[in-house]
């Protein structure tokens, strides 16, 4: 069941990209998640938000779409969208070192949200945008 949900709406620009990071660490703060949780949700909202501002809209200006839910008062799952160019291979994009963004650019992005997240998920189509679907089960701590 879906206890509380956050929307957020950012342009494409890199100084939003902390931003989305602590908007969606302090939403989640509400589950009093571990230090270790809390970064890994913020590196990979972090590396989300990143691709789609530097591959989805390359040159151009776009909205990024976050939304982050709380199901259960213990998962945390959240969808970072865009309406970009779309991803023309997932399979490929997701293999670690892979980047179409110049030689600046690691590839490992979807590297790091899968290793900091329980499950991730990737779906886009060419010329539409991209959605990158991301779920980590908070541990329970017993007082």
């Amino acid at each position: 069941m879906i206890t509380n949900v956050l929307k957020l709406v950012i342009p494409s620009k890199s100084s939003n990209e902390s931003f989305a990071r602590v908007a969606v660490a302090s939403f989640v703060a509400q589950l009093d998640p571990t230090l270790e949780e809390i970064n890994d949700i913020k590196t990979a909202v972090s590396e989300a938000v990143t691709n789609c501002i530097v591959h989805a809209y390359k040159e151009s200006m776009g909205n990024i779409y976050i939304t982050v839910q709380v199901i259960d008062n213990l998962t945390v799952k959240i969808k970072v969208r865009d309406n970009g160019c779309g991803i023309d291979n997932i399979k490929q994009a997701m293999q670690p070192l892979f980047t179409t963004g110049g030689e600046e650019r690691a590839g490992l992005g979807f590297a790091v949200m899968e290793s900091f997240m329980d499950k991730l998920s990737v779906k886009s189509k060419d010329g539409k945008g991209t959605v990158v679907t991301m779920q980590k089960k908070l541990s329970i701590r017993i007082s």
